[in-house]
């Protein structure tokens, strides 16, 4: 079936969303629901595909090229082919570098306006911000370097105007640039108070990832992005709604996140002693699989 699906994809455009959404939807969960063996042979089939490539193309650039919806809630059909066509792309990056498939035909984005999609809300629907937040950890986790995507619109030196310091920074982290990096942090810290569950573990998730690049990258800004004291007003703000417990997935693991880059000035040692002492009168088995996975990953941490 993904021969024909994704051949039915090409002839179509980016308006033709009844058709588009439930296709892309097809080909998304085909890559997810199926054995190591037939996944890579999903992989192959669909980056074969000129013509597939060249209409996500045009869907995600409809990302920025069109009005924000008045109702930010309400996911209309555009939207909706939009999310499916971000967390396509995601899986297609991240399964063409893991079985280093063929590509037959690039896609090219450009950063700035990824960034800004996030950055610059502009009343977005949650699910189409989680879903470029997959495409961005996905974009991050490969460096930049997918044989898949050209990133276009990169950062160069900005004049002589510019502190020297914040040149070489930008050119360590290239693509990115230090000020997108902390504007991007911003968005993320804001997004997270809305406190909705998909929303927080795709935030956390993102911000997770993209520490982990900047340490690579530049060790002096990742543990500075690390260390901003807005996080720890950040954590106070998680804990003062309905559930004041520590036990939250997305507490647990900005907990983790700030452990693992040693950001003492963010979790103390009196928190940790909290955490220990209610995971230890905490019925473990009764705990959602998110909050597990996630005290997991601080008790390896700690």
């Amino acid at each position: 079936l993904l021969f024909p699906v994704s051949n039915l994809c090409g002839k179509c455009r980016p308006r033709d969303t009844d058709l588009l959404q439930p296709s892309l939807n097809f080909l998304y969960w085909s890559l997810h629901q199926t054995t190591p063996c037939s996944q890579q042979r999903a992989v192959a089939v669909l980056l074969s595909n000129v013509s597939l490539l060249e209409l996500l193309q045009k869907v995600l650039e409809c990302t920025w090229l069109r009005s924000p919806p008045s109702e930010p809630a309400y996911l209309s059909s555009e939207d909706a082919l939009l999310c499916s066509g971000w967390l396509l792309v995601a899986s297609l990056l991240l399964y063409q570098h893991r079985y280093n498939t063929e590509v037959h035909q690039t896609l090219s984005l450009d950063l700035t306006e990824v960034l800004n999609a996030v950055i610059f809300r502009k009343k977005k629907p949650i699910l189409l911000l989680v879903s470029i937040m997959q495409f961005l950890r996905a974009v991050l986790r490969q460096n930049f370097s997918s044989s898949l995507l050209v990133i276009v619109g990169q950062n160069t030196a900005q004049g002589a105007t510019q502190p020297q310091l914040s040149s070489l920074q930008d050119a360590a982290l290239h693509p990115l640039a230090v000020q997108q990096v902390f504007s991007l942090v911003v968005s993320l810290q804001n997004l997270l108070v809305h406190k909705d569950l998909l929303l927080s573990q795709a935030v956390v998730a993102c911000l997770e990832t993209l520490v982990e690049y900047l340490y690579v990258k530049n060790q002096d800004v990742a543990l500075h992005v690390a260390s901003q004291p807005w996080h720890r007003f950040l954590l106070f703000t998680l804990l003062n709604g309905g559930q004041k417990s520590f036990l939250q997935p997305e507490v647990l693991r900005l907990m983790a996140l700030f452990l693992r880059y040693q950001s003492s000035n963010i979790i103390s040692q009196k928190e940790i002693s909290q955490i220990l002492q209610e995971a230890a009168e905490a019925n473990l088995a009764e705990l959602p699989e998110a909050t597990s996975h996630a005290l997991h990953l601080f008790l390896c941490q700690v």
